[in-house]
Order: structure tokens, then sequence, then C-alpha cells
């Protein structure tokens, strides 16, 4: 299908296309970030550290790559917003016909427009659950409703959508900000019964996106605008393994790493995430 590339050294074997159960697709687009830029880098760092990341998960005691993971050819389009927004629904679309497990990587908040939009014509019933810094719930921003600042716009008026995280807003984005749904950073901080309460107000099919920045800076800097007062490592991973026992994760994307030279830290934290995620989808 495609000049293969591996993740995390797997054997290829476990990388084409025809065995994987796990697509994973990069979206390298950074057009519309306002501060830090570097985000268009985030992937080809993501997967060097992967390269030196141990494969067994412990907490699961796994090896999910065994279900195979395969690397599509990047959605390259960079023109405009709104024709990135076009390129991504039209490519989502096309691959939710695999019936395989779609797996995302900005890029910048704005590629999870199309993807959302795609998932939520495939799942009427759609949970989104947003884990950000960011409201992201602008209905355009400079010029364009598919900005970074607009990411969650459209799926707070289509879809049940969960905001964790939130520490950073803008007043117009009160209109569309659902306070029940909205887990702000400073009211979970040292609680944990917003888990419980957050998950109760999901469907069944839950779609994930997780902007880098919902993590504190000292442990993810790595981001187009890090946003002090973020969760911790555990934190997330205790939620997300919630999650994903007991909802079904239809998908996920993770977006805004933007690689810092000579800091390799954050690169090896957004490869262990997103090796624990497809350990809790596919754990036995």
């Amino acid at each position: 299908m495609d000049d293969l590339r591996t993740f995390a050294g797997i054997d290829e074997e476990y990388a084409g296309f025809d065995k994987a159960a796990i697509l994973l697709q990069s979206i390298p687009y950074d057009g519309t970030s306002t501060w830090g830029k570097g985000a268009d880098g985030g992937f080809e760092a993501f997967l060097e550290a992967a390269e030196n990341m141990e494969i067994y998960d412990i907490e699961t005691d796994s090896e999910v790559f065994r279900n195979g993971i395969h690397i599509l050819p990047e959605i390259s389009e960079t023109s405009s917003p709104e024709a990135v927004y076009k390129a991504v629904l039209s490519k989502i679309r096309e691959l939710l016909g695999f019936g395989k497990f779609l797996t995302f990587f900005g890029g910048e908040h704005s590629v999870s427009i199309g993807i959302i939009e795609a998932f939520r014509n495939k799942y009427p019933d759609l949970t989104v659950l947003q884990l950000d810094a960011h409201a992201d719930l602008r209905p355009e921003y400079l010029g364009s409703p598919y900005n970074h600042a607009c990411a969650l716009h459209s799926a707070s008026l289509t879809t049940n959508l969960i905001q964790v995280g939130i520490r950073s807003m803008d007043t117009s984005e009160k209109a569309f900000l659902n306070p029940d749904q909205c887990f702000f950073a400073h009211e979970i901080h040292r609680d944990t019964s917003w888990m419980e309460r957050s998950i109760a107000l999901m469907g069944d099919q839950v779609y994930l996106t997780i902007d880098l920045d919902v993590l504190d800076p000292s442990i993810m800097p790595s981001t187009g605008t890090p946003e002090p007062g973020g969760m911790d490592w555990y934190t997330m991973l205790v939620y997300l393994e919630k999650v994903f026992r007991r909802k079904t994760v239809v998908g996920f994307d993770i977006v805004e790493f933007a690689p810092i030279a000579g800091l390799k830290a954050p690169g090896f934290l957004v490869a262990k995430l997103y090796y624990k995620l497809l350990s809790y989808k596919f754990r036995q």
C-alpha cells in the first residue's frame, strides 16, 4: 500500500497494513497556531522516541504491538485551514471503512475538526472526550472556523462533548461551554470524584482527543502554549484507563507536540502515552 515504516522498531510482520488492527495517521499541519510553532515536526520526534521505548507494558501485562500497528502516509495538505479540513474529513471517511482502530497524530489541534466530523457521521451518538488546557470553542478565529482555537466548536454543537483539564479560555466561548460537562483544572486538582462524574456523562462510544498542553508544563513543555497548572502523568493514566475499560473508545488523536531541540523527555512521554492508550484499548 505504501513504503513501510515501523513504530517502535516492531518487526515488519506486525507493521503491514493487511494484518494490522491499528492504523496510525500523521497530520503534520501547523498553519493556524498563533504562538509556539513546531507541531508539524512532532510526528518524527515521536517516532524517534518510540524507537527507544521498551514495548512490554507492565500495567496491562501485554505487548499490544502484536495486534499490528501500521503507519499510513501523512496527510500533507497545508494550503489553507479549509483545505486541510476537507482533506482530513475525506481521508478519515475512507479509513473508517477498513474496520481497523484509527489513531491520529498532529499537528495542531485544528486537525481534529475533520476527524471528529467523520467519526460523528459514523457514530451518531458519539461522545467526544477532550483533554486540553484550552476550551477551543470559538466559532471562528482569525477569519476561519478551522483554526486551532475552534477545534471543538463544532463538536460542542453536534456531539456529547466532555472537557477535562481546561484552564484557559476567552469570554466569548462561555456561550458554547456546558458547565455541567466541563471539568476545569482548578476544580479537579487533588480530587478524584470528577472521574466518575465525567464517565457517567458519557455514552458508550467515545472519541478521545488529547491536546498535550493538558499536562503540566513541568513534564510537557513541548507545546505551543504551555499553560501552568496541568494534569500529571498518573492522574491522566488512571482516568484514561477507567474510560477505556468502561466505554468503547472508537479512536483517538494526540496533538500539539512541538519538540524542543535537545529535550528528549517530552517525546518519550508522548510515545509512552500513545502506546499506553493502545494497551488499554486492546487489553484482554
